[in-house]
């Protein structure tokens, strides 16, 4: 356990009502009286950094009571939330192995909270315990959290804690509270039929048992499945034709969820003959299990392990034509096997064959999934079990990654995310806490032309946000991946956090973000763009011509224009438009981008304009 430095540190449970609660931290004596339902909050007074403490708390005259804990340290605690981003695990992100062999932080201890949904606030989680950061537990923390509190506990040398918070897929209406979310015109009918809901009703229940099934079906080919798709003699004349590598979106079926097969046809060259080979997928999506000739070389394997190359034994390959399948789950709009198509293919260590281009696939062979409700993203659900339960434990800040599941409602976002915020500060009552958060990253397939973007609008979202007091924004417009919602590089992530929180939080004296835009001024043909946060100057990120920049005279039509770098400001031009009216920049989902400042940070995405965007109704 980590508990905060500097402040009131509460701690808080259940005893008979009227009791007496006594605690003691360390030498320091607290005591309460349990109320009329029970709760008792015990208040220490301040403590520096340091430790270990051994906690003890006990109902006066029964000794018998008495819980202790030990091994307290006192040092920084910080709450991380959001979605799968935040969520995603140290060994599930770059160079996890190497990570996972060198986290021996005895000072940096963790406590994830579990999944939970609730209607109504609750006052204890479902489960969860303080855990120690080393090679042992690291692989299951955020691995955003953990870089940020490993660089944290580096610069500040005091202990630190991370309460993790997280969901993936979650929306930023599940994590607010009920009352926040009625004042609302955007939330609060949507707020509002949450009421038509009842845990007694099985609503819930019937989900959770439904995820359950789901699993059991990915993870258990039905019907012989698994002995007769991958077969070679299997007649596939049915099944229909798919480019590869793509996914769920490439297959021209529109969303679905459920188990598909994939098959492909090979034939070998004589050099391969006697040999055993390699075949590599990639990058896939979701789970999948992999087959040649029939034989399961492997099953269940998550897209996030650090490999996907198998070796296949040369007694299962044939002379000439072999026939490889793969059994993939589609879930949450995704499955399949991702891009670049040079790193799907066959080997013998000496030559190569592409597995790329035209494969077969059929769905619906195996039972349908159950229909799932996802309670999950309903509107304060998350608050209520999982936010709700933590507060008031002492904190120095919040730490967010979450906006993807808001992007299709990106102008919302501008009033969602910071009612969040303010939210959250309002019930701990510790004023305006430090809340830190990450922009989103670039991802989807980079557009050859100006566009508008979905994506686009919720990073301006978020950058709208910075007008609230005490919040900072890692931006990582240039570590994303166009593949994968996921970018691996969270070493990055979590040091841009706390580049920010060192600054912020504990004044430190650092270029903590990128170039952001502070004016613009029209010049003739030209227009003069003016940053703030620009270290030493600017410059770009690859040595090259500046990029990302896109110019609109007043038919709002835009151009990709030439962008000179002049001091702290940046020109920008176009032969196409005589009166330019705006400039956007990184505007896309996945834009070209190479402004950076001295620090090597890149600029923060933005437009000059206020013309309405696609996500305004």
């Amino acid at each position: 356990m980590v508990l905060q430095r500097g402040i009131s540190i509460p701690v808080w449970g259940t005893a008979n009502p009227g009791s007496v609660i006594s605690g003691q931290l360390g030498t320091v004596g607290a005591t309460a009286k349990a109320g009329k339902d029970g709760m008792w909050t015990l208040h220490f007074p301040k403590f520096i950094a340091g430790g270990p403490y051994t906690l003890k708390i006990n109902e006066q005259g029964k000794p018998n009571t008495a819980i202790e804990l030990k091994g307290v340290l006192i040092g920084d605690v910080w709450l991380a939330s959001g979605q799968s981003n935040m969520e995603w695990q140290v060994q599930q992100a770059a160079d996890a192995r190497k990570e996972i062999e060198n986290a021996n932080f005895p000072q940096i201890r963790f406590f994830v909270v579990e999944h939970d949904k609730k209607l109504k606030p609750q006052s204890a989680i479902l489960a969860g315990k303080w855990k120690v950061c080393d090679t042992a537990n690291v692989k299951d923390f955020s691995a955003v959290a953990y870089y940020f509190a490993r660089k944290l506990h580096g610069d500040q040398h005091v202990p630190v804690g991370i309460i993790q918070s997280t969901w993936g897929g979650t929306p930023v209406e599940a994590w607010t509270s009920r009352d926040k979310l009625l004042t609302s015109p955007i939330t609060r009918a949507r707020t509002l039929s949450n009421d038509t809901l009842s845990f007694d009703r099985e609503d819930f229940v019937t989900d959770s048992l439904n995820w359950i099934r789901i699993w059991h079906l990915v993870y258990n080919p039905q019907n012989n499945a698994d002995k007769i798709f991958p077969a070679p003699e299997y007649n596939d004349a049915g099944w229909a034709p798919v480019e590869m590598p793509g996914v769920l979106k490439d297959f021209g079926i529109g969303y679905y969820e459920g188990m598909v097969w994939l098959r492909k046809k090979i034939t070998l060259p004589e050099s391969f003959a006697g040999k055993d080979l390699t075949v590599n997928l990639g990058h896939p999506e979701m789970n999948y299990s992999l087959y040649v000739n029939g034989q399961e070389i492997c099953k269940n394997i998550w897209n996030s392990s650090p490999s996907h190359s198998y070796t296949i034994p040369a007694r299962l390959l044939q002379r000439g034509e072999n026939t490889i399948a793969v059994r993939v789950a589609m879930l949450w709009g995704g499955g399949g096997l991702n891009q670049p198509a040079d790193d799907l293919y066959i080997t013998d260590g000496a030559s190569t064959i592409s597995l790329a281009g035209k494969w077969l696939y059929k769905k619906d062979l195996e039972p349908a999934f159950p229909k799932i409700l996802n309670y999950q993203y309903y509107p304060t659900v998350l608050f209520n079990a999982m936010i709700n339960p933590v507060i008031p434990y002492g904190i120095k800040g919040f730490i967010w990654y979450q906006g993807e599941a808001n992007a299709q409602a990106a102008y919302n976002y501008r009033k969602l995310f910071p009612m969040l915020i303010t939210d959250w500060r309002q019930r701990w009552q510790q004023g305006d806490c430090p809340f830190l958060f990450v922009q989103l990253a670039n991802f989807m397939k980079t557009k050859p032309l100006p566009t508008e973007s979905e994506w686009a609008e919720l990073r301006e979202a978020q950058t709208l946000t910075l007008s609230l007091p005490n919040t900072g924004m890692a931006c990582i417009i240039d570590i994303g991946e166009a593949n994968d919602i996921h970018p691996k590089n969270k070493q990055e992530v979590g040091r841009r956090l706390a580049l920010i929180a060192n600054k912020q939080v504990y004044k430190q004296n650092v270029i903590a973000s990128g170039p952001l835009f502070k004016e613009f001024k029209k010049e003739g043909n030209r227009i003069r763009i003016n940053f703030t946060n620009t270290g030493a100057g600017l410059s770009t990120k690859d040595g090259k011509e500046l990029t990302g920049f896109a110019i609109a005279g007043k038919d709002k039509q835009f151009y990709w224009a030439k962008a000179i770098i002049e001091g702290d400001h940046v020109i920008v031009s176009c032969d196409k438009v005589a009166e330019p009216e705006a400039v956007r920049y990184a505007w896309a989902d996945n834009p070209v981008c190479n402004l950076v400042n001295s620090e090597k940070l890149p600029a923060i995405p933005f437009r000059t304009d206020v013309w309405k965007g696609i996500t305004e109704k």
